[in-house]
């Protein structure tokens, strides 16, 4: 890889290769620019590049010498390298090179990365850890500090804990570009010294806050939030929310991942009103292997906004300047321009975002959806690969639900989840009774979840119900469960519970689904129980094996898994599960699994 140097350290030998003293690296010849800036689409322009950044813009042909490397453009569009504003990398269940391999080739130079998840289950050691990866790769790794580890103090077992002393001890760590996003807003609105102390922190020392505000309360309570100095959210699941954030100065980022489907709705916040957009951003959040694969990464969700209506120079807009403007960080990325890097995009339909090569520092770096440069392979040190700590074996027993006493049927509360939604309903319904034992009603939709602390020896474990995947038959279970990412099953059967539960353990975390005593399909991830250590094709492969055995046991969600990892996040409406109980998000307590 190229060095990347700071503008500082090249300002001087830029301006002389502007002018033509000295001689480009590289020059791209004959390209439509993209202007970011003014929106315009500019014909015949040159690119001279000059140690990895930018030098001039227009006519280049002062800086060619007998060394400078010609890339002819002609007919093709120069775009910014493209930029994903939040994303947890953890998510696609690859290591971060394998991710880089993964999204590189779709146009992908930058990523601003919230490693929540590990941090959860390995505190700043896992973050280090996915740090280093990203440096072997071509690939920009920019990291924002998990803020809310735990998540939800009291309500749930986790691996590990982060203090605003942590976070204050690495905003000086190269690549730390802020704060991952503030999920304790009901901290931030009660002024929570320890909450209101991260945020603080993290402004004094000049970088941006990261926001998870999703409640459609979009008066005093998003003021008050944005109040505290936090500069974006991507939480915003309809275009009235989205247009309220901007309206109040914060970064609506409009999200689509693999099993977030807001972009139709809340796109129309650009589409259907006639807006200043520099406060929009697309954003992937949770991105599966298989979807960047076979879908791409932010050239796929640029794709589909255009699709929706949104102008192609618009769109990328805001997966280029409007990220990098979010972070401060528009001197270096997020536009073709003087003094910054190169990292560019040429297209031969700008539309249909159709990326033909990909340079980041002024290094080709991918054509025709390969890479053209070796990444490392980083290994990942061997104390993030035991994370699993339950000691005992897991029975049948343990799933069993009793019910009160001298009762035939039992009013239970149930979780309600959406195809492609990040909220859960409230239900209560009623259940068979049956030797003291609440049952399941197989016309009705509803399977057993529990939740197992897999940070200690002990497993403590608590038990309910979901509606909605369409389970007939068989169990799943998975280590990739927000946000404290212990050990979630789902099932139709105590014992088929138990067996999809133990193979997971057995396997030092990943996902399985089982019918019988069978092994339906089994995908590892030994790093921090939320990461394979295949290539990427081979996690997508795995991933359609597991998508294969949902549908074979009978439900029809969109991403089941990504949605089964959700039952246990709570900081978003309305009710959930973890380790600890049945938990009420808007009450940020426990609630009885009996209804009155």
């Amino acid at each position: 890889m190229n060095k990347r140097y700071k503008l500082w350290e090249v300002g001087r030998q830029l301006t002389a290769t502007a002018q033509g003293k000295l001689k480009a690296d590289l020059v791209i010849k004959n390209g439509t620019l993209v202007n970011v800036f003014t929106g315009e689409i500019l014909p015949n322009t040159d690119v001279a590049v000059k140690f990895g950044r930018i030098a001039l813009v227009g006519d280049a042909a002062m800086t060619v010498g007998e060394t400078t490397v010609i890339v002819d453009a002609q007919g093709m569009y120069l775009v910014p390298g493209f930029i994903d504003g939040h994303l947890h990398v953890e998510s696609s269940l690859m290591t971060v090179g394998e991710y880089a391999k993964a999204t590189i080739p779709h146009g992908t130079s930058s990523i601003f990365m919230d490693p929540h998840e590990i941090v959860n289950v390995a505190g700043l050691d896992g973050m280090a850890a996915m740090m280093e990866d990203g440096a072997t790769t071509p690939l920009r790794v920019f990291t924002t500090i998990p803020s809310c580890v735990p998540a939800s103090p009291g309500l749930e077992n986790t691996g590990s804990t982060i203090t605003s002393e942590d976070i204050q001890n690495t905003l000086n760590w190269e690549g730390v570009e802020g704060l991952g996003e503030m999920m304790d807003y009901t901290g931030i609105l009660s002024g929570n010294p320890q909450t209101c102390e991260k945020v603080e922190k993290t402004l004094e020392a000049g970088k941006t806050v990261t926001g998870h505000f999703p409640l459609m309360d979009t008066g005093a309570a998003l003021n008050a939030y944005i109040a505290a100095g936090i500069s974006c959210c991507h939480e915003s699941t309809s275009a009235r929310e989205a247009l309220a954030k901007m309206r109040l100065g914060m970064y609506a980022m409009i999200r689509k991942g693999s099993a977030w489907n807001d972009l139709p709705e809340v796109i129309k916040a650009i589409t259907e009103q006639t807006i200043d957009t520099r406060l929009a951003m697309l954003v992937s959040d949770d991105s599966h292997a298989d979807t960047l694969l076979n879908c791409g990464h932010m050239d796929y969700i640029i794709r589909l906004a255009v699709s929706m209506g949104v102008r192609p120079v618009t769109a990328i807009q805001m997966t280029t300047l409007n990220a990098a403007c979010c972070f401060g960080m528009e001197r270096d990325i997020g536009s073709i321009s003087p003094g910054r890097f190169a990292d560019i995009n040429i297209l031969s339909d700008l539309a249909q975002v159709r990326v033909e090569k990909v340079i980041i520092n002024g290094e080709l770096v991918a054509e025709k959806g390969r890479l053209t440069v070796p990444i490392g392979s980083y290994v990942y040190p061997e104390q993030l690969r035991a994370s699993m700590k339950i000691t005992r074996k897991i029975l049948p027993s343990d799933f069993i639900v009793k019910a009160p006493l001298g009762t035939e049927t039992a009013k239970v509360r149930v979780i309600g989840v959406h195809d492609s939604n990040v909220l859960t309903t409230e239900m209560v319904e009623s259940l068979p009774v049956k030797n003291g034992e609440v049952k399941l009603d197989a016309k009705k939709d509803i399977c057993k979840v529990a939740v197992i602390n897999r940070h200690t020896p002990e497993g403590g474990m608590s038990v309910g119900f979901v509606h909605g995947f369409g389970l007939k038959k068989g169990a799943v279970a998975s280590t990739y469960a927000h946000d404290a990412h212990n050990l979630v099953v789902l099932g139709m059967s105590d014992a088929e519970m138990a067996f999809a539960a133990n193979k997971v353990v057995e396997s030092d975390g990943g996902m399985v689904a089982v019918e019988g005593e069978k092994v339906l399909s089994l995908l590892k991830m030994p790093i921090a129980g939320l990461m394979s250590d295949l290539s990427a094709q081979e996690v997508a492969d795995a991933l359609g094996e597991l998508s294969n055995a949902w549908v074979a046991l009978g439900s029809s969600l969109a991403s089941p898994f990504m949605t089964m990892s959700l039952l246990s996040l709570v900081v978003i409406p309305e009710i959930r599960i973890t380790d600890k109980g049945l938990v009420n998000v808007y009450n940020n307590g426990f609630t009885t699994l009996f209804a009155e």
